[in-house]
């Protein structure tokens, strides 16, 4: 079947089975590689892509319920040569180590404020809450969204 998104601000198109992972096809069809393989099972988070602006673990996602929809990776932050706003708080404040996680981490923290841009700490952690970091940089994962949401501390 054909299968088509918004990928990135461009129309993609597909040909590929229903069920297959949203992350296979970005990753394999679009080479779009930044929304990382990690558990598979939709529980660590490092394959987050945004899907008509709501995080969402590609590696369990179908294909086809992302068909018709608005899809941002990674690849899809920067724009005119300058770096989003939480991808230069991620390098500001050193927030990430072997860097495998920070696609799907900065990915979440981009739905967040965009939802609510200026959020407390409390409501930081329980939107990043599920994004695990094997290196344990959460301290400076923590420091860079609240940077990106203008709250220095």
């Amino acid at each position: 079947m054909t299968f088509r998104f918004t990928v990135n601000g461009k129309s993609r198109a597909i040909e590929t089975e229903a069920e297959r992972s949203l992350l296979e096809a970005l990753r394999e069809d679009l080479g779009l590689t930044g929304a990382k393989y990690g558990c598979g099972e939709g529980q660590c988070r490092a394959c987050t892509v945004l899907v008509d602006g709501k995080p969402v673990t590609s590696c369990v996602t179908p294909v086809r319920a992302a068909a018709g929809k608005k899809i941002t990776t990674i690849e899809g932050l920067a724009a005119n040569g300058k770096l989003h706003l939480v991808q230069q708080a991620f390098i500001e404040e050193g927030a990430m180590q072997c860097g495998y996680c920070v696609p799907g981490m900065i990915l979440t923290a981009v739905a967040l404020l965009e939802s609510n841009p200026h959020p407390s700490e409390a409501q930081i952690i329980d939107a990043m809450n599920g994004n695990l970091c094997r290196c344990c940089g959460y301290p400076r994962i923590l420091a860079a969204v609240r940077r990106a949401g203008g709250n220095h501390a």
